[in-house]
């Protein structure tokens, strides 16, 4: 069997390097003076968005002043019923957006990056709104042509998109399949695989920049090396209370 995904996976990478690398130049440079002054990169993303973010947080070659912000949280951190958040639908209402942030407690030199591929349901464009009208900036990572083809769930009719200093468009296209068989059924979704790219490229970025300044970054070792636990232990020490555990 002949598969076309690779070839899509490909034209995605590809198309990232090329026209998003400003994107990500300029999303570097927003970030990196915060973390150079002490501060947190609180990434955040609902549904499949959680991914990419997931991939930023907590791993091996990866930042350690990053925080990964889930829905979850407000059950396991902050002693909201979990029945309250089982509908799959809560991404799209706006009202868990304020205690989420609230228990996020950022600091004066934290920064956001929010990924949504529609950009549109009412909890991550709550939580944009809210983390912009606090002060602090924020990273997009959304899909311009899904963002733009659908109305927004936000009772303001704002996206994403339309809250944050750096948009960083993953190339999807509307409904996220990008590839259509014959019997005109669409698969092969690649927000995903662009949202990892993207963080990727942003600890890269990040870490070079910091490097070019003199500036030791605190990466984590992998914890299933034999010296992962010992290196990682001044990492985690330094963030302790406001870089949360990956798991549960």
């Amino acid at each position: 069997m002949k598969y076309d995904y690779p070839t899509i996976a490909h034209s995605v990478i590809d198309a990232l390097s090329v026209g998003q690398g400003p994107a990500i130049d300029e999303a570097v440079a927003l970030i990196t003076p915060r973390l150079r002054r002490g501060g947190v990169l609180h990434v955040f993303g609902t549904g499949h968005a959680r991914i990419p973010m997931h991939e930023m947080a907590g791993r091996a070659g990866g930042l350690a002043p990053v925080n990964l912000v889930r829905l979850s949280d407000l059950v396991f951190r902050g002693g909201h019923e979990p029945a309250k958040l089982a509908n799959p639908l809560i991404e799209r209402d706006p009202e868990w957006a304020a205690p989420l942030l609230e228990l996020v407690a950022p600091e004066a030199d934290d920064v956001f990056l929010i990924a949504s591929n529609s950009g549109i349901n009412g909890v991550v464009v709550e939580f944009a709104r809210l983390v912009r009208k606090a002060g602090f900036p924020t990273v997009a990572l959304t899909s311009v042509a899904h963002s733009t083809s659908v109305p927004s769930r936000h009772p303001s009719g704002l996206r994403l998109r339309d809250l944050a200093d750096v948009v960083i468009d993953n190339g999807a296209p509307a409904g996220d399949a990008a590839l259509e068989l014959c019997d005109g059924t669409a698969v092969g979704a690649v927000s995903n695989l662009a949202g990892v790219i993207v963080v990727q490229m942003l600890t890269e970025g990040i870490v070079r920049a910091l490097l070019a300044v003199g500036e030791p970054p605190l990466v984590f070792r992998s914890m299933n090396l034999p010296d992962g636990d010992a290196r990682n232990a001044d990492p985690l020490a330094a963030f302790a209370g406001r870089v949360h555990p990956i798991e549960p």
